[in-house]
Parts: C-alpha cells; structure tokens; sequence
C-alpha cells in the first residue's frame, strides 16, 4: 500500500510520531496492515551504529535491506530512523517506486537546542541516548527534506516542541488520509509511484541471473565430477559442454567438497564484480564458460 519515511534530528520525537501514526491507523473502521522498521527491530545500539561511516552504512543497508523485502501492495511500512541523508531517502523513493506504492515523509521538525536538551533528558532517565560526539556529528550532517523533490513528497510536518505530537496531530491526520484515501481520477493529490520499465527489469534480471548462475555452475559440477569417475581418479582433458563452450582441463583429481567450495566462490565473487562493473550472466551459457575458464585457472592448465 504505501512506504511512510519518518525524518528528524535525532531526539525530535521521531518514534513518537510513528507509534501515533501506528495508532491512528489503529483506529480506522478498517485498519490497514502496518509494520513499522526501525534500529531496535535489529537490536541496534545508537551509539554503536553511527559510531563511524562504515557502522552508519551497515546500518542503513540493514534498514534498506528490510524495507526492501516488505513492501507491497497489501501493508503499510513505517520507517522510524532518523533518514537524515537526502540521498538515502532516494533510495528508499526508489523502493517504493519499483514497488508500485504510495510514499510519504513525516517530517518532525525540532530546533536544534530543543533536541539537544532532550537527548540529556533522557540521559538522565537511563533511556536509550546519543553520546555527545556522535549527536553534534547527526546534527550537522543533517539534510532536511524539501517538498519540491520527488523523494520529499508529499511531505507533511510535525513540530514536536511547539505542539507536542499525538495521534490527533494535524500532521498525522493528514498523513492517514493520504495512505487511506482511495486513488482514483479525483483524487489528484494522491500519488501511486509507477515502476518504470528500468526498476521492474533490474528485479528480474537479478533474479534470473542468480537462478541461472547456479544452475549453470552445478551442471559444470556434475560434469566434472562424471568424467573424473570414468577417468578413474586421472586428470581429465578436453570434456566438452557443449558447442562453443571451451573445454575442461584438470590435471589432478578433485574431490566434490573442494568443487563445491571452488563453486561458493565463484558465486561470491561474480555477485561482488556485478556491483561495480557488469551484472552476474544472465544466461547458461555465459555462466558455464566462466565458470570453466575460472576452473581451469584454478586447477588446469589452461
């Protein structure tokens, strides 16, 4: 149905304002499914998780990851982080997007001082907290959304300091409107993201190259493993696979468990190449015939 992205500094009442929401969506005659995502869903501490960019990446892959897999046309997702990076918060468009849903940012906008005395506060309660470094550090890299980009709207706002937030809030009321309206060609403030052509392939491209990365692999597998039992434990030279496909060469024999890792990664290493240069082989053919030359570099003398 829809991906809500909930975006403050931090300490400005962010998981506040998704339990509000949470309970808004509560109330309605027909409750919407909902599930909101957050650090503490992953037993995430704060401290640890912003602690340096790596930590921070790590978790907002983690978070990316999760959302990733939820969304759908049948429930609502909340995700309560502080989704200080506009960039990020493209990233999270993006999912939506592919996905065909609504998208929403609910905005608690909070003077820096405010937030400030009430990290302290609840340093003081014992409650879960920022450590001074890592808090100024939030503070000042914070990017506040802007409605005139795409991945900012539509954008409704809450200003926790001045009016507290409560699942009456002007703000959330108007944010399960718009979750719940129903689209159709009247309803012009509300906006269903379409995936376009580019977002739906990437899916079944990764899919498909997964599937026959390893199907292709595991044939090669068997091959190898036929031909080294009639070879009687010899190496084993010129097994074809097929028509332009380039021979198997392995001058020792090999045991499957030493194949089978050799296979792991090969897999590993093809999916980590695919992010920065060209995808996994989309196809049997061109899996095969690089497995093989990755074989007989490794074990032939080819």
């Amino acid at each position: 149905m829809a991906l809500v992205v909930i975006c403050g500094q931090p300490c400005s009442g962010k998981s506040t304002a998704a339990n509000c929401l949470a309970e808004a969506l509560k109330d309605l005659e027909s409750p919407p499914t909902f599930r909101i995502i957050d650090e503490a869903s992953f037993h995430l501490d704060r401290n640890q998780s912003y602690a340096d960019m790596p930590s921070e990446k790590n978790l907002r892959g983690v978070l990316r990851s999760e959302v990733d897999r939820s969304v759908s046309k049948d429930n609502i997702i909340i995700v309560d982080s502080l989704n200080n990076i506009k960039g990020y918060r493209y990233e999270l468009w993006c999912l939506a997007r592919a996905a065909g849903i609504r998208y929403c940012v609910l905005f608690c906008d909070v003077e820096e001082n405010n937030c400030r005395k009430w990290n302290e506060e609840r340093k003081e309660k014992g409650q879960a907290s920022y450590n001074d470094k890592i808090f100024e550090d939030l503070v000042r890299r914070f990017e506040r959304p802007d409605r005139r980009n795409r991945w900012d709207s539509p954008l409704f706002e809450l200003w926790p300091s001045k009016d507290g937030i409560e699942k009456s809030s002007a703000a959330i009321s108007d944010t399960v409107l718009y979750l719940t309206k129903k689209a159709d060609s009247k309803a012009r403030d509300v906006k269903i993201l379409q995936p376009t052509i580019a977002t739906q392939n990437a899916r079944f491209s990764e899919a498909n190259s997964l599937y026959e990365l390893d199907k292709a692999t595991q044939e090669v597998i068997n091959a190898i493993v036929e031909a080294q039992s009639q070879a009687m434990g010899g190496p084993i030279n010129g097994v074809s696979l097929g028509l332009d496909l380039p021979t198997i060469n392995i001058s020792k024999s090999v045991g499957l468990p030493e194949l089978r890792r050799l296979r792991r990664t090969f897999i590993k290493l093809t999916g980590q190449t695919s992010l920065s240069g060209p995808p996994p082989p989309s196809d049997a053919e061109s899996a095969k015939r690089m497995f093989v030359d990755y074989l007989n570099r490794e074990l032939g003398t080819a």
